[in-house]
C-alpha cells in the first residue's frame, strides 16, 4: 500500500507524519490466542540508519512470508525517546497484537510498555535490551556485553603485548547497547573505566560526524595513543577520518561493532582492523515468528534469546576466533555486497 502514516484522528496525523514509516494498514481486532492473524508493529530508532532498514526489511519481509499484517513506525533520531512513546500508542490504537521495538532509551519507553503489555500485546524487544529486562516479555539480540568483549580482546591482542593507550567512542549514553559494549570492551582488553590507560572518551550518539569532532577533540589532548575502541561502525568511520588526518592510522588498533556490508568493507579496507557482526535479520525473523505464534496460541516467548556475533578481520590473530572479510560480505546486512 505504500508508505504512508495511518490518518486515526487529526492529532495524530499531526504527531506521527514526520517520523513513521507504515508499511501496511488493518482494521478491526484479533484476539492473541485464537488463531487470528498476527498484527506486528515494529519501531525501531530511526528510519534511516542502515542497521535498522535492514531490520525493518527482513521484519516486512517474514511477515508477508507468514502471512501477518506488518506496519513499522520509527523515531526521526538515535536517542528520540519521545518519538518512540507516541509510536507504541499509535500501534495500539491499531490494534496491534505483538510490538517489536528496539528502544532508543532502555528506560525512556517502560511506561508505554507497561501499557500495551497490560492490554494483552505482546512486547518483545530487538536488538537493545530495556532496563530493566523484564519490562518485556522477551529480547531477541546480540549479547553486546559479548560483542565489545570480543573487540576487547581483538585490540588487546593487536597490541602485541604493548601497554593500550586507549581512546574510546562511545553511543548514546543511558543505553543498555552503549553499557554493554563499553563495558564487555574493557573486559576483553584488562581494564576498568578507572584505569589511566584510557587516555580519553567521547560520547557519538552512533553518529559520525559527530565521532569524527569527538574524537578530533579529544586528539587536540594527546596523539599518544595506539588503541581505540568505537561502539559502532559510523562512529568508527568518523574516528578513522581523525585519525587520517592526523597521520595515526597505522599506529593504532582499531575494532569496530556492527557488522553491516560497509563496514566489513572498512575492515578490507584497512579503516579499522576488525569488527564484531551482529545479525539483525535473525532477530526480526525471530521476532515475527513469536508474533505469530502468540496470535494462534496465545504462547508468549520469554527472556533473552541471544542471536550471535562474529568477529571479522583479515588480520587474523592468536586465540581470537574469526572469520575473513570473504565471508563478511557474504553474511553481512545493509547495502551492496
Amino acid at each position: 500500500m505504500g508508505h504512508r502514516c495511518l490518518a486515526l484522528a487529526a492529532t495524530a496525523v499531526l504527531l506521527f507524519t514526520s517520523a513513521c514509516t507504515v508499511d501496511r494498514q488493518w482494521g478491526g481486532k484479533t484476539t492473541a490466542g485464537e488463531g487470528g492473524k498476527a498484527k506486528v508493529g515494529l519501531v525501531t530508532k530511526t528510519d534511516t540508519n542502515p542497521y535498522f532498514v535492514e531490520l525493518r526489511a527482513a521484519a516486512k519481509a517474514a511477515a508477508q512470508a507468514q502471512g501477518a499484517d506488518f506496519s513499522a513506525l520509527a523515531g526521526q533520531f538515535d536517542g528520540d525517546n519521545d518519538g518512540q512513546v507516541r509510536a507504541i500508542e499509535n500501534l495500539l490504537q491499531q490494534g496491534a497484537t505483538t510490538i517489536l521495538i528496539t528502544p532508543s532509551s532502555s528506560t525512556g519507553v517502560l511506561d508505554a510498555i507497561g501499557r500495551a503489555r497490560a492490554k494483552g500485546v505482546l512486547v518483545i524487544a530487538l536488538d537493545t535490551a530495556t532496563d530493566p529486562d523484564t519490562a518485556v516479555d522477551a529480547t531477541f539480540a546480540t549479547d553486546n556485553f559479548e560483542a565489545g568483549r570480543q573487540q576487547g580482546a581483538y585490540v588487546k591482542a593487536a597490541l602485541q603485548g604493548a601497554a593500550p593507550k586507549l581512546l574510546m567512542v562511545d553511543g548514546t549514553a543511558g543505553s543498555t547497547v552503549d553499557t554493554a559494549r563499553h563495558t564487555g570492551f574493557l573486559k576483553g582488553i584488562g581494564l576498568t573505566d578507572a584505569s589511566p590507560e584510557i587516555k580519553g572518551r567521547t560520547p557519538a550518539n552512533g553518529d559520525q560526524s559527530l565521532a569524527q569532532q569527538g574524537m578530533e577533540n579529544l586528539l587536540q589532548r594527546t596523539t599518544d595513543i595506539n588503541a581505540v575502541y568505537s561502539m559502532n561502525e559510523p562512529m568508527g568511520r568518523g574516528a578513522y577520518a581523525a585519525l587520517q588526518a592526523r597521520g595515526l592510522v597505522n599506529k593504532v588498533a582499531m575494532g569496530s561493532i556492527d557488522g553491516g556490508c560497509e563496514g566489513v568493507r572498512n575492515v578490507k579496507d584497512g579503516q579499522y582492523a576488525a569488527t564484531v557482526m551482529q545479525f539483525p535479520k535473525k532477530m526480526a525473523e525471530q521476532g515475527v515468528t513469536a508474533a505469530v505464534e502468540y496470535a494462534k496460541t496465545g504462547k508468549k516467548p520469554s527472556g533473552f534469546i541471544n542471536t550471535g556475533s562474529a568477529v571479522i578481520t583479515d588480520k587474523p590473530l592468536p586465540g581470537i576466533e574469526s572469520h575473513d572479510t570473504a565471508w563478511g560480505l557474504e553474511n553481512c546486512w545493509g547495502g551492496q555486497k
